[in-house]
């Protein structure tokens, strides 16, 4: 607020005001529709005087004293008028805006900052404008359609004129909204033509409005479509990135790890403490936090999976009930060692400002940019685990130890330590996944809870220890999980899914992919 007045008040002293006394009195004094007709006719005449002083009467720093009308800076009050500084006399009163009053002053600041330099100032005003647009408004949106160079603002822009087009007095002008507005692709300009629908008289009109509605609705349509699309692969990528590490440790030791979600939590709770770190000690390099954050998440999740693995589960190979159950337990440790550390409750952690907002590619349909950058980092880890299983000598053996632990014995390869390896890179990975998701919700001693079912229905359908199975079980999920929400809601098309894993299975057991090798024929 002390910016706009500091604007005010600069604007106000200048020799020249385009407002006059009368129309400054008319904006300020009356009744609301004598107000708003004066703010009508003012606007027609605004310039960066007149958006001064609607500012300030917009942010309560307008009083009346008499025949004055005054503006209120910090210690200073001036004319309204004549911008000179003036006494503030007991008797002042302040001026009573009302809802209607402050919405029209809103609306009309949004329309005056079409000509703003700014580009982004100018788009904030023309999505403004895009729900309250009205007759009154079309000289200055004209004016600034006739002057705009960027071609995304003047298509948005043409738009919200032909939503203020849409409820004039002339029928010529509702037809040629009507076929303008056919061409939009907006959740809001649907509102609108049902709206002028139910008030139309005119057949003809009538006819156009219903023409465009359709032409609107089937645009809609698509952009639903492609917008579910989009979450199927978004909530795919995810599902990915829990599931990939699980597909390694249960693929190669038949570990049912029940504490892989924990595994993620502890990733994302190190995101959150390298968050920390850079907030008090680097804050001019916060937006490359998580750039460190990914190798911390890695490495504080593999080797808290191979204390695990040396600890505990090595004692417990080919003993499936007794392995789930000491998980389990030390899935509660974990839970319970992150409460006392971080508190019960979730802790926030930002996303860099190069992960904020989208890309807006249909009127309905926005493309977040952490979404997108998540879905890049699953294809980049699943890039790096295909490439580490199937290109090195550490990939050459865990494929051994899967296909045939014996036989890899024999020829001398320690499998001891490759589950240990193993394990730990299963549990990096999960540490990765953590630290993704810390980018699309909070963080809490509940996080993985969330996924460990997701994470083996994947590993399953997809196949024990097959990669390729891992992506195509995570996607094929995550698009028909997205898909069955638009139909059916979200719990039934939890259970639908659920239904159609358990059929799935019961044909195939072995899932997507077989596991080859003669320990899988045995």
């Amino acid at each position: 607020m002390r910016h706009y007045l500091a604007i005010a008040a600069l604007l106000l002293t200048a020799q020249v005001h385009a407002l006059t006394a009368d129309q400054v009195k008319g904006i300020t004094v009356g009744e609301a529709d004598s107000r708003v007709e004066a703010l009508g006719k003012a606007m027609l005449i605004a310039d960066d005087k007149t958006t001064a002083f609607l500012q300030a009467l917009s942010d309560d720093a307008v009083k009346v004293a008499g025949d004055k009308i005054l503006v209120i800076q910090g210690d200073k009050v001036v004319d309204a008028v004549t911008g000179i500084e003036a006494p503030l006399p007991a008797d002042a009163e302040d001026v009573i805006n009302n809802n209607r009053m402050r919405g029209e002053l809103d609306s009309a600041l949004a329309a005056l900052k079409l000509f703003s330099k700014d580009d982004k100032i100018r788009a904030a005003a023309v999505k403004q404008l895009q729900s309250d647009a009205d007759e009154s408004k079309l000289p200055l949106i004209e004016k600034a359609l006739a002057t705009e160079q960027n071609p995304g603002i003047k298509d948005e822009l043409g738009m919200v004129r032909a939503a203020a087009l849409l409820n004039s007095t002339d029928k010529a002008r509702r037809m040629e909204a009507a076929k303008l507005l056919a061409t939009s692709g907006q959740a809001n300009t649907k509102t609108m033509l049902l709206a002028r629908l139910e008030l139309e008289t005119e057949s003809d009109v009538k006819a156009a409005l219903g023409t465009a509605l359709r032409q609107v609705e089937a645009a809609l349509a698509w952009g639903d479509k492609l917008g579910a699309v989009f979450s199927g692969i978004s909530l795919g990528s995810i599902l990915l990135l829990v599931a990939l590490g699980l597909a390694i440790t249960y693929g190669l030791m038949g570990v049912i790890n029940m504490a892989h979600g924990e595994l993620m939590m502890i990733g994302a709770y190190a995101t959150y403490v390298v968050q920390g770190l850079f907030q008090k000690y680097l804050p001019g390099a916060f937006d490359w936090y998580l750039l460190a954050a990914v190798p911390v998440a890695f490495m504080a999740s593999a080797l808290m999976g191979a204390a695990l693995e040396r600890s505990v589960i090595r004692f417990l190979y080919g003993r499936p009930l007794e392995t789930l159950l000491a998980t389990w337990g030390i899935s509660l440790m974990l839970m319970q060692g992150v409460r006392s550390l971080f508190g019960a409750q979730n802790v926030g952690v930002e996303n860099p400002s190069w992960m904020s907002g989208g890309v807006q590619v249909l009127g309905n349909l926005s493309l977040p940019f952490n979404r997108l950058v998540i879905i890049g980092f699953a294809i980049f880890v699943l890039a790096a685990v295909a490439w580490l299983i199937g290109k090195t000598r550490l990939g050459l053996f865990v494929r051994g130890v899967t296909q045939n632990r014996p036989i890899a014995s024999c020829m001398g390869v320690n499998t001891a330590r490759i589950d240990t390896y193993a394990f730990a890179l299963g549990s990096g990975i999960a540490g990765l996944a953590g630290c993704a998701l810390s980018q699309v919700g909070n963080v809490g001693p509940d996080l993985g809870q969330g996924y460990i079912v997701d994470a083996f229905m994947v590993v399953v359908l997809g196949g024990v220890g097959q990669l390729a199975g891992t992506v195509y079980a995570a996607l094929g999920l995550g698009l028909l999980n997205k898909f069955l929400e638009g139909w059916a809601g979200a719990v039934l098309a939890k259970i639908a899914v659920l239904v159609f894993i358990i059929i799935f299975i019961q044909k195939r057991p072995q899932g997507i992919f077989a596991m080859k090798g003669r320990s899988a024929e045995a």
